[in-house]
């Protein structure tokens, strides 16, 4: 580990960096201050250089300031002047519309120039910070242009952010445009979430330990619950959410990255290719729903005016760009199962959901109750439940919960809670969660990226919902109000299993 809380890895070859959407939130917010961060702490090659591409041309200098200025609004930590400005006094800018196939040929010549000036070898990380219906055009023209071509010994690299279709015939035309122009080793589906600490740990806890693999199965854990909660609202974005809602903008990636993480099977080598085959198994075992069963293991609700703090959250239908009478929901829970050896008739519970009352990433695992009869003359009703939670929002950590003496003469038990964050044992600085997975792009590990048949898989155990939810309407949409827990039937999902959900200690 380095001071900065990243670790060090494979020196990166000498690249150019080039995004697409330089100009956008997503670049300002999360990307350039990603780079930084990698550059403080030594991650980035020497000779390195960033290249925006932008649709109308716009001058370096120009490019630069606007770079400059959201790193020090965005950034997770101090800003060091001598660090920033290293960094982006490589900052080029190049423009160039997929509309219009021959500002692609200009740019082939333009990159060549730039990589003679920065020694960068000819490899090229393409990074598209743009719009899903930028993806395939903009890959397409790459292609067309032959920047994709691998040859000379040097690579290029295609970066994707989620997310990758919006069902399983969409996702499936998508992989099929980008395999047409570059190789599947080539491609990386990035998701912020698998480069966060304790997400990238799942993989150390379990098969790096030897108490945990032995009781990871169905005969010790009753059921496993994956939450992600948000307190904010749709906000500005409501023609995007609206036409997406909390299902699909949130399970396929985010959600069922945790899960295959938490359900896969040991791989037989710590590399990329096995590593995202048991990925792509376990998605591929869950368990397929009738449309009837699909409405019966599902939740799906919509936010009502609340407040939460000090900000007013207004209804969700009043939010700009949303329809007055729209059926979309900002929350969906649901109940699966996997079809194989280690989880059989171990439930799956899933919610996400916005303008909730507390922001709150975890998987919590819920083991079997042991027998209570030697306590039955104990003063308590019941054991507390043994819980081991991995917290990834707002703190990273994971907490185990079990039963204890209490202090004195008499038996009496309390349930406990054994905490670790990763703040106060590594003193890890923040960071933005992108730093290890544009690292890995660099270095050419693919291990946390999404592949092809993840990616349908991922789709292909949704899609029982989508088309449910789509054919009921507005029939079965529950209303729940801004600080809240969310609607009541989530709470139902899992009372009628004799189950609720966990409340943090």
């Amino acid at each position: 580990m380095t001071s900065n809380g990243i670790a060090r890895q494979v020196s990166p070859d000498p690249c150019s960096f080039i995004i697409f959407g330089v100009t956008g939130d997503l670049t300002h917010r999360l990307v350039i201050p990603a780079l930084y961060n990698l550059a403080a702490a030594r991650l980035l090659p020497d000779d390195f250089c960033v290249v925006g591409i932008t649709r109308k041309a716009m001058s370096r200098e120009a490019l630069r300031d606007s770079l400059m200025q959201g790193l020090r609004k965005h950034a997770t930590r101090s800003v060091d002047d001598a660090i920033a400005d290293k960094l982006l006094r490589c900052v080029t800018c190049i423009d160039a519309d997929p509309s219009a196939p021959e500002s692609f040929d200009r740019m082939a010549a333009q990159l060549k120039q730039r990589e003679a000036e920065h020694r960068t070898a000819g490899n090229r990380l393409f990074y598209l910070a743009t719009p899903p219906s930028a993806f395939t055009p903009i890959s397409l023209q790459l292609g067309r242009a032959g920047l994709l071509k691998q040859d000379g010994g040097s690579w290029r690299r295609l970066v994707i952010e989620k997310p990758f279709g919006t069902d399983l015939a969409s996702a499936r035309r998508l992989n099929a445009e980008l395999l047409r122009v570059a190789n599947e080793h080539q491609i990386y589906r990035i998701d912020h979430y698998l480069g966060k600490e304790t997400v990238q740990n799942i993989l150390v806890l379990r098969f790096a330990n030897g108490m945990f693999e032995p009781i990871w199965n169905r005969n010790h854990i009753d059921h496993v619950q994956i939450t992600v909660n948000e307190t904010l609202g749709v906000g500005h974005r409501g023609s995007f959410y609206d036409a997406t809602g909390a299902l699909r903008d949130m399970v396929p990636n985010h959600l069922f990255q945790l899960l295959s993480l938490v359900a896969m099977e040991p791989p037989a080598h710590f590399d990329a290719h096995t590593v995202r085959s048991e990925k792509a198994q376990v998605l591929a075992a869950i368990q397929a729903q009738t449309p009837d069963e699909a409405l019966q293991n599902s939740v799906r609700g919509q936010y009502t005016a609340g407040r939460i703090g000090d900000e007013t959250i207004p209804d969700y239908r009043s939010a700009k760009d949303v329809r007055a009478d729209s059926t979309t929901e900002t929350y969906a829970a649901l109940k699966l199962t996997i079809d194989n050896w280690r989880w059989a008739g171990v439930p799956f519970y899933l919610r996400t959901g916005k303008a909730l009352a507390a922001k709150r990433t975890e998987i919590a695992i819920k083991f079997k109750q042991a027998p209570f009869a030697m306590f039955r003359d104990t003063p308590i009703e019941r054991l507390s439940q043994n819980y081991f939670v991995i917290g990834i929002e707002p703190a990273e950590g994971i907490t185990l919960q079990f039963n204890t003496k209490v202090p004195g003469p008499s038996i009496a038990i309390d349930g406990v809670a054994m905490t670790f964050l990763y703040r106060d044992y590594f003193k890890a600085e923040p960071s933005t969660g992108y730093e290890t997975l544009i690292h890995d792009c660099m270095i050419g590990d693919n291990i946390l990226f999404q592949r092809a048949d993840s990616v349908e898989a991922g789709w292909r155990a949704v899609m029982p919902f989508i088309d449910a939810w789509k054919a009921a309407g507005a029939n079965g949409l529950d209303f729940y109000p801004a600080d809240s827990d969310g609607p009541a039937a989530s709470a139902a999902l899992l009372a009628r299993d004799g189950r609720s959900w966990r409340t943090p200690v």
